[in-house]
């Protein structure tokens, strides 16, 4: 049974709901399951009145439903990012939901429809089938590989690679297959470097690639060349082209003899000699999914890959060791580290790690278990504190002269729908049962439905500090890829997606385990 299934049961049965519903569309009589989408759908403005043995729908509210059906709440929000979205922006990258029109941006090459992929295992997850359905007809009818401009290479990966081979696994249909092993080829000339460290920036038409002109000397980062393992692997797997398994094995040689200083990755990595360019060490933005991709390449081996969990332990032990703080007021924090001098901040995007030391923790041995765990809910706890106001979090915050887990600059107080935090509610939910971080995410979601919805889709807010916030007029696609599948999932029963069958790359895109030596086989898995 999916999590939409039981999830219906159980809200008929805390609510005494007993026979049908009566649908005013058509007048006819439907369970309540198989009409609980448009019932959502009309849910924020609608209410219930008693008939003898039914239920009619009609303009008002619905707060029993939604109270006691979390999952059922964020489905709604889904099924309103998504229908906004096709509305007004389908074919574009993403959505402007105060102009109402669509945003393509200069990150994805030419290609088109970042939203579209990126919803595209959401929406089967979420068995929304008529809105996955207009997603597979955009992929097959017009997302054209055939473009010519700059993109990064990390973000085509994680997001239309990621997404077309997810879905691809959840579903089984050739068009997410073909398109996924076709866009890799067009990314391998990335690696035509003198290491072979791939640049962060690739003309997908031509083939020539560069390094940001922001990257300091030419660097490639650390949090883009080191997330590619996952999707690589599985690109090799269903060609049965090695090329690509090969590509990112060489990359782990090159960090495997290059000198760490205390231990430590610093972000920036010549393509050119294989040095370090400077050493700023950060496990939020530009060092980030490094990390998670070193344990999820492991798991996703069927825990084969010892290369990888040596790598992991080593970086954790290091990190522990060097940038793992205590704040006067004892919340357990991540700070950046430049240098040998220490920065007392993290950015929102290192709230990522509370989930993934937890995913660590379960392998860790006993007698280092419980201490990964608890350093793990430590640092989600501190990340919940930083949502502390409006029960959304800034993009980073701080720890020092008197301020605990806030924003003190202006420029860091911004809020774009990002993923991280409820990423580790659903990890530390799944993990410890513990029901406090189910209740974290509720929290979450209530307050995108206050601060963040408006009328065409959701939006980012400039500042989280303030009830009446201001709004950027951007929906992410990560919102659809992570933000609400993470918050769908913390809802659900375990086994929908079973972190013991599935591995989710850094855009929240579920890959199967592999088997054997560097994925000779895919193990057989299903969606449950």
């Amino acid at each position: 049974m999916s999590c939409l299934s039981k999830a219906c049961s159980k809200s008929l049965l805390s609510v005494g709901w007993q026979g049908r519903i009566l649908s005013v569309l058509g007048s006819s009589f439907l369970p309540l399951c198989l009409i609980m989408g448009w019932l959502l759908g009309s849910a924020v403005n609608g209410k219930l009145l008693l008939l003898p043995g039914k239920f009619l729908l009609l303009p008002s509210k619905l707060p029993v439903l939604l109270s006691t059906s979390p999952q059922f709440f964020s489905l709604q929000m889904m099924k309103f990012a998504w229908d906004n979205y096709k509305l007004y922006a389908l074919g574009k990258n993403e959505l402007r939901p105060l102009t109402k029109n669509g945003h393509i941006g200069n990150m994805f090459g030419g290609l088109r429809g970042a939203t579209v992929v990126d919803a595209l295992d959401t929406l089967y997850i979420m068995e929304l089938e008529e809105e996955f359905q207009e997603a597979k007809k955009w992929v097959e009818k017009s997302f054209d590989l055939n473009v010519n401009g700059e993109a990064s290479l990390f973000e085509v990966n994680i997001r239309y690679v990621g997404g077309l081979l997810a879905t691809y696994y959840l579903t089984g249909e050739e068009v997410f297959k073909s398109k996924a092993l076709e866009l890799g080829e067009k990314l391998l000339p990335a690696f035509n470097t003198p290491t072979g460290i791939p640049r962060g920036v690739i003309n997908l038409g031509s083939g020539m690639s560069w390094s940001w002109g922001w990257a300091s000397a030419g660097s490639s980062i650390l949090a883009e060349f080191g997330t590619l393992h996952l999707e690589f692997l599985h690109l090799s797997e269903l060609s049965g082209n090695p090329v690509f398994a090969e590509k990112v094995m060489n990359i782990r040689k090159v960090l495997n003899r290059v000198e760490k200083p205390q231990g430590l990755y610093p972000n920036f990595l010549s393509p050119v000699t294989g040095n370090w360019v400077q050493h700023h060490v950060s496990i939020g933005g530009l060092g980030d999914s490094f990390y998670e991709y070193l344990i999820k390449s492991w798991l996703m081996s069927d825990k084969k890959d010892s290369e990888a969990k040596k790598m992991y332990d080593d970086a954790l032990e290091a990190i522990e060791k060097h940038l793992v703080k205590k704040s006067a007021g004892g919340l357990t924090y991540i700070a950046e580290w430049r240098g040998g001098v220490l920065d007392h901040k993290m950015g929102h995007l290192a709230c990522f790690s509370g989930g993934m030391i937890a995913l660590g923790a379960e392998h860790a041995g006993e007698e280092r278990k419980q201490h990964y765990m608890d350093l793990a809910a430590e640092i989600t706890s501190t990340c919940h504190e930083s949502y502390a106001h409006t029960k959304l979090g800034p993009e980073a915050f701080r720890f020092d002269a008197g301020t605990e887990a806030m924003a003190t600059r202006l420029s860091e107080r911004y809020y774009i729908l990002r993923p991280e935090v409820v990423e580790s509610y659903m990890y530390m939910w799944r993990l410890t049962h513990d029901p406090k971080y189910r209740q974290w995410g509720w929290e979450v979601v209530k307050a995108l439905e206050k601060h963040c919805r408006v009328e065409a889709g959701f939006s980012g807010i400039r500042d989280v500090y303030t009830t009446t916030p201001t709004h950027d007029n951007m929906q992410q696609s990560f919102f659809l890829a992570e933000t609400l599948k993470y918050l769908y999932l913390l809802f659900c029963e375990d086994d929908v997606l079973s972190l013991d069958d599935w591995v989710f790359n850094t855009e929240a895109h579920p890959l199967p385990e592999l088997t054997g030596s560097l994925g000779v086989r895919i193990k057989e898995k299903t969606y449950k």
